[in-house]
């Protein structure tokens, strides 16, 4: 189960793993797309299953931040799961529209700390991750942006290139190609080591922003109760698929990160689970920010 639409980042990593999964399972693996209210409807629907290990549900790090954007959840992460392992992690970028001003990270937050709510910072909507980076982001600068919600990072980039807005936070899946072509600037990347597709670009932890990260982890998760031997074999499924020729080459195309082999665990996946709700939670309750 993906609870987003078919064609979305998190769906095209569920499709590149279902194939290798279903091999290394000796049955099909179908991808259901069950949408709505942030991935909430999926991950109840999840919840309610069949404690058998024919439901799974794949998530990214949303699955982390729905304790604290819903004042409301008809599920809780930490005790209606059981835990597979991570699935893949996806570094965003800083990025700005070719004209800001500002040449370099330096220069930007002088020229922030300066404009403040002049500034605009785009994103896809509330609780998008876009949204949380740069709310993460202005928490760090200690400094507060005139941010725009938009419904999808597709119409936030679309006029992030037209120069409607100043400033977006974006998965490298979309925007490596952009910076290569010179088409937005990039001020650096939120991993906290550089990528191989972006070397000359630096981190912003290493230009002075300690600590700062954030990926776009996915995790895979089945309904809670489901027999040990049932979540060993999935996990042996997942981590063959994990290793396969084509997901590897497909993932690395995208600028994508295959966690660590004692990521892809459930001990691996529950403590980042932890660590990322940890992480998040105060985040989200000081900007006061709700989703229902």
């Amino acid at each position: 189960v993906v609870p987003f639409a078919a064609g979305g980042p998190t769906d095209v990593v569920a499709r590149m793993i279902a194939i290798p999964m279903g091999k290394a399972l000796g049955q099909t693996v179908l991808v259901e797309n069950t949408v709505g209210a942030g991935g909430t409807i999926a991950a109840t629907r999840v919840a309610r299953a069949a404690p058998n290990g024919y439901t799974l549900f794949i998530h990214h790090m949303g699955m982390a931040t729905a304790p604290a954007l819903y004042k409301k959840l008809a599920f809780d992460p930490l005790k209606d799961f059981e835990y597979i392992g991570q699935v893949v992690d996806v570094p965003m970028t800083l990025l700005a529209r070719k004209d800001f001003p500002a040449a370099n990270f330096a220069e930007l937050q002088t020229y922030l700390k300066a404009n403040g709510s002049k500034v605009s910072l785009a994103n896809a909507g509330l609780g998008a991750v876009s949204h949380l980076c740069g709310l993460l982001f202005m928490s760090h600068i200690g400094v507060e942006l005139n941010t725009i919600p938009y419904k999808g990072t597709g119409p936030a980039m679309n006029d992030l290139l037209g120069g409607q807005v100043d400033l977006l936070c974006d998965q490298t899946t979309q925007t490596v190609p952009l910076i290569k072509d010179g088409r937005v600037k990039v001020y650096g990347v939120t991993s906290l080591s550089r990528l191989s597709a972006l070397p000359d670009v630096p981190t912003l932890n290493e230009q002075g922003l300690k600590g700062f990260e954030v990926k776009v982890w996915h995790g895979m998760y089945a309904s809670k109760g489901t027999p040990a031997p049932v979540l060993e074999k999935i996990n042996a499924a997942l981590r063959a698929a994990m290793q396969d020729p084509m997901v590897k080459q497909r993932l690395a195309e995208l600028s994508s990160d295959i966690p660590p082999m004692d990521k892809i665990s459930p001990a691996g996946l529950k403590t980042h689970l932890e660590a990322e709700i940890t992480k998040w939670a105060p985040v989200i309750k000081k900007a006061g920010i709700y989703a229902d």
